[in-house]
């Protein structure tokens, strides 16, 4: 660069500082404002989000706090299911065990009512088409009569705790003969 061009830069440096606005300290705290304004708005947002969920997951837990309970209690009603099932159609005649029958039949019904009061439901398999969201098919049977995927024996039941899974039904499903 030369002196010429020096002098010239210089000359007009106090020009151009003259002809740049100078801030608006009104217009800035304005600016500030809104920011905090939007800051405090997200900030509560946030919050209600957060009073939201924690309201859901208190919910849900009195909802679904008996599952672990529930699914043990579940081979007890097998069991139960499993004994009745058991006894000969000849005990069930004979009058020294037909009150052995009797209770084992309303404790069973019982725990069914202990189960519908607390929200658990038996699922239905038989005859239906499997879902692998409710059933876990445990084998494969041939068979001619019904559609290809439908369940055909129930090995276990499944169950629902209002809307949630339990436990599958064990299912042994459908499949073309060969």
């Amino acid at each position: 660069m030369s002196e010429e061009d020096l002098k010239t830069e210089t000359a007009d440096a106090p020009e151009a500082a003259a002809e740049e606005p100078a801030t608006d300290p009104l217009g800035a705290l304005l600016g500030e404002l809104e920011e905090a304004k939007q800051q405090i708005l997200y900030a509560q947002a946030e919050i209600q989000n957060v009073r939201r969920r924690a309201e859901k997951e208190v919910q849900d837990a009195h909802a679904y706090s008996a599952t672990k309970f529930a699914r043990d209690v579940l081979s007890v009603s097998d069991n139960l299911s499993r004994a009745l099932d058991a006894i000969p159609a000849a005990m069930r005649e004979d009058e020294a065990g037909k009150g052995l029958v009797t209770g084992l039949e309303a404790t069973q019904r019982e725990l069914a009512s202990v189960f519908e009061r607390n929200g658990i439901t038996r699922i239905e398999a038989m005859g239906q088409p499997l879902d692998p969201n409710r059933h876990q098919a445990m084998m494969e049977m041939p068979n001619a009569d019904v559609e290809p995927g439908t369940i055909v024996l129930e090995m276990q039941s499944g169950y629902m705790i209002k809307d949630r899974l339990l436990r599958p039904a064990m299912v042994c499903v459908a499949k073309k003969p060969d």
